[in-house]
């Protein structure tokens, strides 16, 4: 067995055991009314027809039900009573053969029974019309304990020491009785249009019916997602079975027994995961790169944008919307444009080294939180695609979950029909992309793999780190890959772990797999800083960035159980933060089901007859590489508070580390520049330079690093290179140099369709700069209105060369100094030397024969497993 400084016993709950114990205090105000007590609120009653609208929407929401009845918190004493509740019913309506008769077992439910009776509701949903698909929705929330969802009142409680009085009740039912009785008609006079009376007495507002209407679509969604777990009743019985679990965990420390009947198996344990190094086996990073450039035809790309990050705080400037991660502008564009931008690098690179084209399908998953599908859909249609065509773009909108409480596993909610819903997590990718036929359209552009990564990871792609895990998945036919590093102390990231376990049957089953953060406690692993013998000290992070062979994920995403949502946790660690229909404010402990993507790879165990611990990684069908981190992760996503001395994962430390890759990246290339020192010296100042250097140069080190040779980038310059075929040759920069070509990677052609294709190296723009000298005042590092991370300063001066087309600019010998834009016209080409007195300016017409190719380009040769730069002159 390894030591304990190796492998940890494996310390884990299963949601599917049934004897957990469950103690909750019914007399707390119930968290899933959050509406304020009936002492707060004052009623004044009117049949003037001038009395106002508000007054009738505030006395039409209290509710008719029998005050002294509320569905009760499940106690130590019931909650496994509900569960088993649940499962029973959820299993009669498995064995029922069509909708009537899973409506005939809904219907025989106590709860359906009693709210149906008790609320009136019956006659209120049957006047809207709801057909049989809408009624069964509804009564399986109801069948789940979750009526208070449908509570068009206060759900007011007769609690002790309210003060809640009798006369006061029936008064409410008096008033509410009369109201019923109005004989109110939408565009009716006096102010009372908003409201719809059916013809059996059922009011309900115009608000109120399009919110029904909501609530009816998620509960669709719901149903018809979770289906492999028994839809809406399942996705309850999981919430209950999770909670019971963490306090059943928080109960007991019989640890072992739980972990051996959990999995299923007599023994198992956890251990660090070995891989290759990409920082230091180099040749083998390289030769893994050159397969995944030439397997680049095989691969698809798949994006998890679904996510609400809330920490973020992003919000529209000008509309004041809450805006979902994509749309962050970061750089100078939003993530999602950083995205795009990192793959067409490499498929320049493709370009450059075959010439062939190579457009990569695009897989989005997006959601419905914060208008993300909305948001995402609109940008591509602005930027046109991309220039990739719509074809190779597929958007595809997880479904939004309820909100739970973590006292009860009751639905939070805002107003009546207005639950409180999330994402429920970037591990639902699998099973939605089979359902949307997201497989299918990968297989139809000939794909067999895909990479995966999150909008808010911004170093993903730097050198050869997706590049090496997609050549050694595809050239070794591996069913996933990891990329990984080392764990910052203390980050909210989970870890990469290897599992060895005997099964009861007495084989051995290993392979990779990750644990969130927020289950470290369930394995015995410490999340403060790491102490000599922490667990997680030698554990390397989980950064979401994987590579999947499309027809294993396929097979999970596509089986009609549990093992089609990987990871489900039940995170209540942090609050639920919501407002309510009164503008409060709520911050509840609680959360909802998320799945968890990087866990699929508990999908793909290798078993053997006997124990093989040693040397059985590089059998297995799961593999990991390790690169530095900072080239590897380093996250946007959540935003910087004022008084933080901390910039990890914000948009201000991810940005030093993008200015740390920079500075290895060129002070190889014997350019003087000044280091990037730790993330607290920067934390009220800006960053030592600013550069950004567009992957096209690369995307690959080696290749970025033939086109820089020599010179200097002063303490506090600011480079920007936004063009592809480039050259320094002993450039020394003081100040600001912006170069930007509008045709970076080539120029767009309309296709068949008419829609704007980019194509790869045609009439591209160039810039040569050789012994040059820029000197000028800059970025004004004092101005308190600079955002580094946006890239939005407040220069002094600057040298700004504009490249229309395929225009062309050169400079040689030459002294730059002061404030300079250069725009050089499409098709001409524009020389700056040294003049008598100043500079020497010539601009002449590109020659027509040279229209599409330029004067010059690089040519790119492999030679072994690298790749060799050669400047062409035409």
């Amino acid at each position: 067995m390894a030591s304990s400084t190796r492998a940890s016993s494996l310390l884990l709950n299963n949601h599917k055991t049934n004897h957990f114990l469950f103690s909750l205090n019914s007399k707390k105000p119930s968290l899933v009314h959050p509406f304020p007590p009936i002492s707060s609120l004052s009623f004044s009653l009117s049949l003037s027809s001038s009395q106002s609208r508000s007054t009738y929407t505030t006395i039409t929401r209290v509710s008719t039900a029998p005050l002294e009845y509320a569905p009760p918190a499940p106690d130590s004493n019931n909650f496994q009573k509900e569960i088993s509740r649940l499962k029973t019913l959820r299993l009669k309506l498995s064995a029922s053969k069509n909708l009537k008769e899973k409506l005939k077992v809904l219907n025989s439910d106590s709860k359906v029974k009693h709210f149906l009776n008790t609320q009136g509701f019956e006659r209120v949903l049957g006047s809207h019309g709801l057909g049989l698909n809408e009624l069964f929705l509804v009564k399986c929330l109801v069948a789940a304990g979750q009526d208070h969802v449908l509570d068009m009142g206060f759900g007011f409680e007769e609690r002790e020491g309210d003060g809640v009085s009798r006369s006061v009740k029936n008064a409410l039912y008096v008033l509410v009785e009369m109201i019923e009785k109005w004989d109110v008609n939408i565009g009716g006079s006096g102010g009372r249009e908003g409201f719809l009376k059916s013809q059996n007495g059922g009011v309900l507002e115009e608000e109120e019916n399009e919110d029904l209407k909501k609530l009816l679509k998620i509960l669709a969604e719901i149903e018809d997602f979770y289906d492999c777990i028994g839809g809406i009743i399942g996705y309850q019985i999981m919430v209950l079975e999770l909670l019971a679990q963490s306090s059943l965990g928080m109960q007991t420390t019989n640890h072992s027994q739980q972990v051996h009947e959990s999995m299923e198996c007599q023994f198992l344990e956890i251990h660090p995961p070995t891989g290759c190094d990409l920082s230091q086996n180099t040749e083998y990073a390289s030769q893994a790169a050159l397969w995944g450039i030439e397997g680049l035809p095989d691969l698809g790309e798949i994006y998890p944008l679904g996510g609400s990050a809330d920490r973020l705080g992003l919000v529209d400037p000008d509309t004041g919307e809450c805006l979902p991660a994509a749309m962050l502008p970061y750089c100078g564009r939003t993530l999602l444009e950083g995205l795009i931008r990192d793959l067409q690098a490499r498929e320049f690179l493709y370009f450059k080294l075959y010439g062939k084209q190579c457009i990569t399908p695009v897989a989005i998953m997006t959601s419905s939180a914060k208008n993300n599908h909305e948001h995402i859909t609109s940008l591509c249609e602005r930027l046109g695609w991309f220039g990739r065509g719509r074809s190779s773009f597929q958007l595809f909108e997880q479904p939004l979950v309820p909100a739970v409480s973590a006292e009860d596993g009751q639905w939070l909610v805002r107003k009546p029909f207005v639950p409180v819903c999330k994402p429920g997590g970037h591990g639902v990718i699998w099973k939605l992309a089979y359902d949307k036929g997201i497989f299918q359209w990968f297989y139809d552009h000939g794909r067999k793999g895909a990479t995966v990564r999150q909008v808010s990871n911004v170093v993903a792609a730097t050198d050869l780190t997706l590049l090496a895990l997609a050549g050694i998945g595809l050239h070794h036919g591996k069913k996933l890959g990891f990329a990984s590093c080392k764990r910052n102390s203390g980050a909210t990231e989970g870890i990469n772990v290897l599992i060895e376990k005997k099964n009861l049957d007495g084989k051995w089953a290993y392979g990779l797999s990750c644990i969130e953060y927020t289950e470290f406690d369930k394995f015995g692993i410490t999340s403060g800083p790491p102490s000599p013998d922490s667990l997680q000290a030698e554990f390397p992070a989980n950064t979401n960035i994987l590579y999947v062979d499309l027809p294993s994920a396929e097979l999970v995403g596509s089986t009609r159980s549990e093992r089609s949502l990987p990871g489900i946790v039940l995170n209540t660690k942090k609050s639920i933060v919501y407002t309510d229909y009164f503008g409060n404010w709520h911050s509840v402990p609680g959360g909802r089901l998320e799945c968890t993507m990087q866990n699929i790879a508990d999908n793909f165990l290798n078993t053997y007859s006997s124990r093989c611990y040693k040397g059985v990684e590089d059998k297995l069908d799961a593999f990991i590489v390790y690169n530095e981190r900072r080239r590897v992760t380093s996250s946007a996503k959540k935003k910087r508070k004022n008084a933080d001395m901390s910039l990890h994962q914000t948009p201000d430390g991810s940005l030093l580390d993008i200015m740390r890759n920079a500075y290895d990246l060129l002070s190889q290339c014997n350019i003087d520049l000044p280091q990037v020192e730790g993330n607290d010296k920067y934390v009220d100042s800006g960053p030592p330079f600013l550069i950004f250097l567009h992957p096209a140069l690369g995307p690959l080190w080696e290749v970025t690093r033939q086109k820089f040779s020599g010179g200097s980038i002063s303490k506090g310059s600011e480079l920007q290179i936004e063009v592809a075929e480039f050259l320094w040759r002993n450039v020394q920069l003081e100040g600001s140099m912006i170069i930007a070509a509008e045709n970076i990677m080539g120029s767009t052609r309309n296709d068949e369709n008419g829609e704007p294709i980019l194509q790869h190296g045609h009439r591209c723009g160039r810039c040569k700069l050789h012994n040059v000298k820029v000197l000028n005042d800059g970025i004004d590092w004092s101005s308190g209105d600079n955002v580094y991370w946006k890239h939005d300063v407040h220069r002094f001066e600057a040298l700004k060369v504009i490249l229309h087309g395929n225009a062309e600019f050169e400079a040689d010998n030459v002294t730059i100094q002061g404030n300079h834009v250069f725009e050089v016209p499409d098709g001409y080409k524009l020389k700056i030397t040294s003049g008598d007195p100043g500079l020497a300016v010539q601009l002449d017409p590109i020659p027509q024969n040279l229209m599409d190719s330029g004067s010059w380009l690089w040519k790119y040769n492999i030679n072994g497993s690298h790749i060799l730069l050669e400047l062409i002159e035409l």
